[in-house]
């Protein structure tokens, strides 16, 4: 059986996240712990107890669900014995891919912490509150196509461009956000429907390049090195392990579309992977492998239960 790690990405956060894990593992909580001292914040205070509305901080969840991730590897490997580099290639949603170069050892823990708390600082920063906009076009006539001619009317009054190509039915536009509402009517027009997000900011989308220079600076100095297994990088929907493509690859995915939809179908073709293991918070990338990838086995990891049933499975 070839298997891939899949890591979610923002919108997977809920408070009690990880709680569990913490609960049952030193492991996990030497996990929170020590992204708790990287930050110099009581982060998993904060992912126990809330509030609701400070933990969706686009700051704090893009660690914190890092933090989840990571803690149930951790998990996997103290307890149970499996470790990351058994996997034939990990895969994250967009901040995910922080957390999937975590967990091959490209990153250390606490450097990927930093750069999350920084990239959601940045990406936050990069637009003003209000200008920005995003949608998920969702329905079955909904394809990239579709996607795109929508995006396509709403750039004539703006930046409008495909910021999540998620799967077939799940496509998410993002820009200046009456570039946006135009592109909904123009979806609507053909057929799908649309779902503005609550979001901060117009993620994956040109408005970002402020963020995205700051990620490069930041990354600039970072240490990254070869992952234990191929990453599949979302710009490009294709595995990557040279270091320095890796640390360009994470600037460019700041501004570019996250190539999910591709990077499943790759896996599930051209890397002959059959089973599909969402790890951390949140069910939402196991939905999208179901259909993306319907031959394959998925399901997520984020109990102990979880972990341990997968590990005597294996």
């Amino acid at each position: 059986m070839t298997l891939a790690l899949l890591f979610p990405g923002q919108g997977s956060q809920a408070v009690g996240m990880g709680a569990a894990l913490a609960d049952a593992f030193q492991s996990a909580r030497d996990v929170f712990a020590e992204v708790d001292e990287a930050l110099g914040q009581k982060l998993s205070v904060l992912m126990r107890e809330g509030p609701e509305d400070q933990l969706t901080l686009t700051e704090n969840a893009q660690p914190a669900l890092m933090a989840v991730s990571v803690a149930a590897v951790r998990a996997l490997k103290v307890e149970f014995g499996f470790d990351a580099a058994a996997a034939a290639y990990v895969a994250g949603h967009s901040l995910g891919e922080y957390s999937a170069l975590a967990a091959a050892g490209a990153l250390s823990l606490s450097d990927t912490a930093r750069l999350l708390k920084l990239r959601g600082q940045a990406m936050q920063r990069a637009v003003p509150v209000g200008k920005g906009a995003m949608a998920s076009l969702i329905g079955p006539k909904t394809d990239l196509a579709l996607a795109e001619a929508a995006a396509a009317a709403g750039s004539e009054v703006g930046v409008c461009v495909v910021a999540n190509d998620n799967n077939a039915g799940n496509i998410v536009i993002s820009g200046d956000k009456a570039a946006v509402d135009r592109a909904i009517e123009k979806a609507k027009e053909l057929g799908a429907r649309a779902i503005p997000l609550n979001v901060s900011a117009p993620f994956h989308c040109p408005l970002m390049q402020a963020a995205a220079d700051e990620m490069a600076a930041a990354l600039a100095s970072a240490t990254i090195v070869a992952p234990a297994v191929p990453v599949i990088a979302n710009v490009t929907a294709r595995p990557e392990r040279d270091p320095e493509a890796i640390r360009r690859l994470l600037v460019e995915q700041v501004t570019g579309r996250v190539r999910w939809r591709e990077s499943m179908e790759w896996m599930a073709t051209k890397g002959g992977v059959t089973r599909f293991v969402e790890v951390g918070s949140g069910k939402v990338l196991t939905g999208m492998a179901k259909r993306i990838a319907p031959d394959a086995e998925s399901l997520p990891l984020n109990t102990p239960e979880e972990l341990e049933a997968f590990a005597k499975s294996l």
